[in-house]
């Protein structure tokens, strides 16, 4: 279920990016799909095990049918998800995406036997992976290599907390919020207070 609400929600991010390019429903359809399942193809191929909408194409179902219901609004009523009010609605359900994906990323690697470091980057890859494919398909920057924002820190965040917690045997609703309040919190300070790393000298990160 984990690994579910982080598909709809990052297929939904793809949605508002192709609503943004004036993208057809397939567009839609490709942009939603390619963000919601391409950290956890990513995972799984690292991970030598079959990939999760190959076998069960319920993923690729919950992606269609989100990009189809944006299609739809977006067609209905042109303009709705573009301009500053989508863009934030973008930001915090990638947000959102990020942090579940962290989370469920982490515990799917951690369930295949491999270290805990391997586990986390694996958590880290899952919850970033798809955007930067969604990104580089609509021909913007990759959200996460913008200059200001944690991203992909911000994804090892949720992912290490996740691991460590599990290590320690803490019960499994106190890793989920353990890893969730992480890997959102330290993503939701860059987007309001800016936290970032300090900037290379001579660098402007505009």
């Amino acid at each position: 279920m984990l690994e579910a609400a982080g598909v709809a929600i990052f297929a939904l991010t793809g949605a508002l990016v192709a609503a943004r390019k004036g993208m057809d429903p397939f567009g839609f359809i490709l942009l939603a799909t390619t963000t919601g399942t391409g950290g956890g193809t990513m995972r799984d191929l690292a991970l030598g095990r079959p990939v999760g909408w190959v076998e069960a194409p319920l993923n690729v179902l919950i992606c269609a049918s989100v990009a189809l219901v944006a299609w739809l609004i977006a067609y209905l009523r042109p303009g709705q998800l573009e301009g500053w009010s989508a863009k934030r609605v973008l930001l915090w359900a990638d947000a959102s995406g990020m942090a579940l994906f962290a989370v469920s990323g982490t515990q799917i690697a951690l369930a295949a036997d491999v270290p805990l470091l391997s586990a986390i980057a694996l958590g880290a890859v899952t919850a970033s992976f798809g955007g930067i494919l969604r990104d580089i398909l609509a021909g913007d920057r990759a959200m996460v290599l913008w200059s200001r924002d944690f991203y992909v820190t911000a994804a090892t965040a949720g992912a290490s907390a996740t691991a460590l917690l599990t290590y320690f045997g803490f019960a499994p609703v106190v890793v989920l919020l353990g890893g969730l309040a992480a890997g959102f919190g330290l993503r939701a300070g860059s987007i309001l207070f800016g936290w970032s790393f300090p900037h290379l000298p001579g660098n402007d990160p505009r």
